[in-house]
């Protein structure tokens, strides 16, 4: 193995204290360690900034514990020392042989050997505007968990209304559900009375689910509460995109470009962003950008078998964004085919999951070219960006293969008159 940082400190961080090791590697063999512990208050802090520009040390690795390194993190940025954050899994010590100070070792050694990728930490400006998107992606799946818990309030004493209407928070569904939350004695037609549009057609459908409703004061007070918090949420969400809309003032550009990809709107461009940043030499490639959003196969491989390829588990918040994104894209075929014709060819052979997983990355991937060049989303110039010369000579002696038994079924030119092996070669 080659050393990497002659220099280096691995450090352990915890909620009040961390242990920080300088390895210190010269000519001889086997380098040097000092070892000290400081605490995580601010002063705490600047004592390990100072300690570690006392000895010449620039690069650090610590493991990503909670938000315990946050604060690190912050003070180390500021006196532009290099922090590597790595996934707890690339440095975990053999179990019963560790602690705080094994552990701060282990991580220097590991680091200082260029063992320990890096997790990706977008600019500070880009956390800000993440924290938002990541709070509002909260709240919008607590409110469905209030949508759904004000239903089941009425399913469980007899009203049916789901069942006719197919939006228990219409204009209609809710004015009836406010009037059966009011009145002691229910009067089916004045349920009629309250209906709108097209749903006068299903007037005898709502009376029948209206009768045998039974809700005692208690269960209508709980369904109150439940109500102001459903419209609570609305208000703090509509008081984030606020903030956001505030945030993203520098990046409108970005978010037009993303907007022209088929199935992305300003939402998921601004969700996008907040994930990946704007900054495509962070990630080198697409392929590594993939792998980062958790979009690509596992390599499960043992004695020639393999096992489980199943993607991972990372990109949490930007996988499911990805992967509504690609739902949305494969229904518009009007305006873009693209992506329809590509699930359908997929789905024939992988299934419905994989095949919007694979939209998703192919999605992603023109992300990727376009945040880099600049241009807008284009199909036809998917396949130039990150493929491998050796997949795309690959590709081009398929393509003249098919040609030549065109030719030869049609008669045009005789069988062998045709050689590929300057391709082939």
């Amino acid at each position: 193995m080659r050393l990497v940082y002659p220099v280096c400190c691995g450090v352990d961080v915890h909620k009040t204290f961390l242990v920080a090791t300088i390895i210190t590697t010269t000519n001889s063999i086997f380098p040097k360690y000092r070892q000290k512990r400081f605490s995580t208050y601010y002063s705490g802090l600047l004592d390990f900034k100072q300690w570690l520009l006392d000895n010449n040390c620039k690069d650090v690795c610590m493991e990503s514990t909670g938000k315990y390194w946050v604060p690190v993190w912050n003070v180390l940025e500021a006196a532009s020392i290099n922090v590597v954050i790595a996934n707890p899994k690339w440095v975990s010590a053999v179990k019963g042989n560790k602690d705080d100070k094994k552990d701060s070792k282990w991580i220097g050694d590991l680091f200082r050997m260029g063992l320990v990728p890096g997790s990706y930490i977008p600019i500070k400006d880009i956390r800000i505007l993440r924290e938002f998107t990541r709070y509002r992606s909260k709240l919008v799946s607590m409110r469905s968990s209030e949508k759904n818990r004000f239903q089941n309030a009425f399913t469980v004493c007899n009203l049916t209304l789901d069942a006719v209407v197919s939006d228990m928070f219409g204009v209609s569904a809710t004015a009836i559900e406010n009037y059966l939350l009011d009145t002691d004695t229910v009067d089916p037609n004045y349920c009629v009375f309250l209906l709108r549009g097209s749903l006068k057609k299903k007037a005898s459908d709502v009376v029948e689910a209206v009768k045998g409703f039974n809700m005692t004061a208690e269960q209508k007070e709980r369904v109150r509460i439940v109500q102001g918090h459903f419209d609570d949420i609305d208000k703090r969400i509509a008081q984030i995109d606020n903030v956001i809309a505030g945030l993203v003032a520098d990046y409108e550009g970005q978010i037009a470009l993303l907007c022209t990809i088929p199935g992305i709107d300003r939402r998921l461009a601004i969700t996008i962003i907040s994930e990946i940043g704007t900054d495509m030499s962070e990630f080198g490639s697409s392929r590594r950008l993939c792998r980062w959003a958790g979009l690509t196969p596992g390599n499960n491989e043992s004695a020639g078998k393999k096992k489980s390829v199943r993607i991972c588990r990372a990109g949490v918040y930007l996988k499911p964004a990805l992967v509504e994104a690609a739902h949305a894209a494969v229904k518009a075929t009007q305006k873009s085919p693209y992506f329809r014709t590509k699930y359908e060819r997929i789905m024939k052979r992988r299934g419905k999951k994989r095949a919007i997983i694979a939209i998703a990355r192919m999605m992603l991937t023109a992300i990727f070219a376009m945040l880099q060049s600049g241009e807008v989303f284009n199909p036809c110039d998917l396949h130039k960006f990150d493929m491998p010369e050796e997949l795309r000579k690959k590709q081009t002696l398929s393509s003249a293969k098919d040609a030549v038994k065109l030719l030869v079924s049609l008669g045009l030119v005789p069988e062998g008159f045709i050689s590929l092996e300057p391709l082939a070669g």
